[in-house]
């Protein structure tokens, strides 16, 4: 590792394209070790149990020499696995540089046996710190999940077939809910954002496949500690809840990944069969969130995130109507929301009242850090309401970005309503007469009413299924530099010297 670290000291630009000649050679066809070193690599941090035989405490009566083995060799394979030289070139003889070995071999594992053997070993060593005992401190725990994920990003990433796999296998479950957990675990943290990216990434790849959105309907009965809602329900409840929690109580440097947060939660929700009243209660708070004028017209990207929330109310209103009578429900309570949208104003006069107005309610429904600072008001409506209005009729200018009528038409327009609008004009008649008739207070039996109720042939035609998959590019591939071992680049030595 030490001979493998010299690109921490390598500029952030140039770290992704540098050629470390000592990897090179490791994993080159010059060394005739490769392959052994490959499966052994390999092999160490598959095979590797903490727990062993399950006896209560031996890892405080005996020491475990094969933990720092482990921990090495991950980091070692992750690092080789992460030096791609298909489009480095020699700075030496311009030439370009040979075949990363690693990556080769790990591409052309195609054995159902490896797969298991390097699915089981790294869900053992991810599900490690989750599990509960009755004794405190009775089992070893170890923390590995930073290499973990980043190992089993880059085989899902060059073995499509180990992917596959994952996704057809019950395991992908034993993946999913420690991601869940570090995530949630890692929102606070600033010097976690790597293990937050990497989490995310992974979901956004395995989301674009369907086995992934149907293995969330499995319900969820472990006991893992985190601080979320106390819910009974799916996989897929937690994956909100958890996704929920980030977006509110996160800092700010996870913005970023308010797209991809989604964007999940919009590829699999075709296959969601029911969601907890929890888990859609949560849904609409983010949609209230996101939905107020303000926050959408002082970013112009902020109306992305409104898209996709009704794109994936829409999904599951169309295809999985009949088991989700809690999110029709809550639909159908937060109607006004809709409503709001659809007549949301595009009049410069209105802009401006909605940028200048940063009401308490505003700043209680959105996360802190979406708030703006005071000087975003020096900036727009620096003197009164009459000169915001003409701020924001420009699109632009030396004070930057600014909202515009036209912007706000353009996309306005673009709203996918129609199933919403359509769901409410036919349910919301019928639940207040049935409300009035019987003289109903109780939720339950509302609820009981929409599981029987049906919209077939009341809505318009269900539209295709879009599932958006993770597309590699130069921004992701710099996140995927960062966790664990190159978190930052370009370190600079200093020396103390006595006087």
């Amino acid at each position: 590792m030490t001979c493998f670290s010299e690109t921490i000291y390598k500029p952030t630009q140039q770290a992704a394209t540098h050629n470390n000649k000592w990897i090179a050679y490791l994993t080159s066809p010059d060394n005739r070790h490769a392959l052994p070193l490959f499966t052994s690599l390999l092999n160490t941090v598959c095979s590797y149990d903490p727990v062993g035989l399950g006896l209560p405490y031996n890892h405080l009566l005996f020491a475990d020499t094969l933990e720092p083995l482990v921990e090495v060799a991950l980091q070692v394979l992750i690092v080789t696995l992460d030096h791609d030289t298909s489009n480095v070139v020699n700075e030496e003889s311009d030439e370009s540089l040979p075949d990363n070995l690693f990556i080769n071999y790990l591409s052309r594992i195609h054995r159902d046996e490896d797969f298991s053997l390097a699915l089981r070993g790294v869900t053992r060593l991810l599900n490690n710190p989750l599990q509960q005992t009755y004794l405190p401190n009775s089992s070893k725990k170890v923390a590995l999940h930073q290499e973990l994920l980043v190992l089993f990003w880059k085989m899902c990433d060059y073995n499509k077939k180990f992917m596959y796999y994952v996704l057809k296998s019950s395991d992908v479950l034993e993946v999913l809910v420690p991601i869940l957990y570090h995530l949630n675990d890692s929102r606070a943290d600033q010097s976690r954002v790597g293990l937050m990216h990497i989490g995310v990434f992974i979901l956004l790849l395995l989301s674009g496949e369907r086995n992934f959105g149907v293995r969330l309907n499995k319900p969820y009965t472990a006991t893992v500690p985190m601080d979320i809602p106390v819910f009974t329900g799916t996989h897929a409840d937690l994956l909100v809840l958890v996704f929920h929690k980030i977006i509110t109580t996160g800092h700010q440097r996870l913005q970023p990944l308010f797209d991809c947060l989604l964007t999940i939660l919009v590829n699999v929700s075709p296959y969601l069969k029911t969601l907890s009243m929890v888990a859609s209660t949560k849904l609409l708070h983010l949609l209230e969130a996101f939905s107020t004028p303000w926050f959408l017209f002082s970013q112009p990207q902020n109306h992305h995130l409104v898209f996709f929330l009704l794109e994936m109310f829409n999904n599951m209103i169309q295809y999985q109507f009949d088991g989700n009578s809690n999110l029709v429900y809550t639909i159908i309570r937060k109607r006004a929301v809709f409503h709001n949208l659809a007549n949301l104003p595009q009049e410069r006069s209105a802009i401006a009242r909605s940028l200048a107005a940063n009401s308490k309610q505003t700043t209680e429904t959105l996360p802190r850090y979406l708030v703006l600072p005071s000087i975003y008001f020096q900036i727009y409506c620096p003197e009164s309401l009459a000169a915001c209005e003409e701020r924001v009729e420009l699109s632009g200018g030396g004070g930057g970005w600014a909202p515009s009528s036209e912007w706000v038409a353009r996309w306005r327009g673009r709203l996918p309503l129609q199933t919403i609008m359509r769901l409410l004009q036919v349910l919301v008649p019928q639940v207040e007469k049935i409300c009035i008739d019987k003289g109903l207070t109780d939720e339950s039996e509302i609820l009981r009413f929409l599981q029987h109720g049906t919209l077939v042939g009341l809505l318009p035609v269900p539209h295709p299924i879009l599932i958006r998959k993770y597309q590699p590019n130069a921004g992701t591939a710099a996140c995927n530099v960062d966790p664990p071992i190159w978190y930052d680049t370009d370190v600079k030595l200093f020396e103390i010297q006595r006087v």
